[in-house]
């Protein structure tokens, strides 16, 4: 099966399997590699966030979406994660509008736009990327699409809107799965 089909096929059976704000596991084609004794000594999704110094908000906005335990079970997951930078290049007002309990739906939408089911590391999404051609595209938890190139060596992921965020590092890996940190949030349509 090419990896194409591996990253789709992950993806739906995931989503349709625990709904579209529920992250679920992926196929075993896309599971982690690392094997059990790995996974137990490093930390999750949300306390590697926690780790960096840069993803503040992010997890900040993982709380106010209540997606915290959802993002520390078993997974796997692929988490494009913004950096607190990111966060702050949004217009002003924007990231306190969405962390009001009001707003909660419109938060938890945009996060699980950054989710997709699996463990999708770098070299697998630039596989992908020469498979299809040079662009390739992929459903988020959300039910969205992001469509991934390059850019020189750079990963650069565009979302419904056509805006253009760069993966500044790739492969953080994480006991449920990997992050990759990106230098803007994405926004559904």
């Amino acid at each position: 099966m090419s990896i194409s089909k591996q990253l789709k096929a992950a993806a739906f059976a995931s989503i349709s399997a625990m709904g579209a704000f529920a992250l679920a596991a992926g196929s075993p084609a896309l599971a982690d590699h690392h094997g059990k004794k790995a996974e137990q000594s490093q930390p999750n999704i949300v306390a590697t966030a926690m780790s960096t110094g840069v993803h503040d908000t992010l997890v900040a906005a993982v709380k106010a979406a209540g997606l915290v335990e959802t993002l520390s079970s078993p997974g796997p997951f692929t988490v494009f994660a913004p950096t607190d930078d990111a966060f702050d290049a949004l217009p002003a007002g924007t990231v306190d509008s969405l962390l009001r309990p009001e707003n909660k739906g419109q938060l938890t939408r945009i996060l699980t736009y950054h989710a997709v089911a699996g463990n999708i590391d770098s070299a697998t999404l630039a596989n992908a990327i020469r498979e299809a051609g040079g662009t390739y595209e992929f459903a988020t938890v959300a039910g969205e699409t992001l469509s991934a190139s390059f850019d020189g060596h750079a990963i650069v992921v565009t979302d419904g809107a056509g805006r253009q965020t760069k993966v500044v590092q790739a492969d953080v890996m994480t006991s449920n799965g990997v992050i990759h940190v990106t230098d803007g949030v994405f926004l559904p349509g």
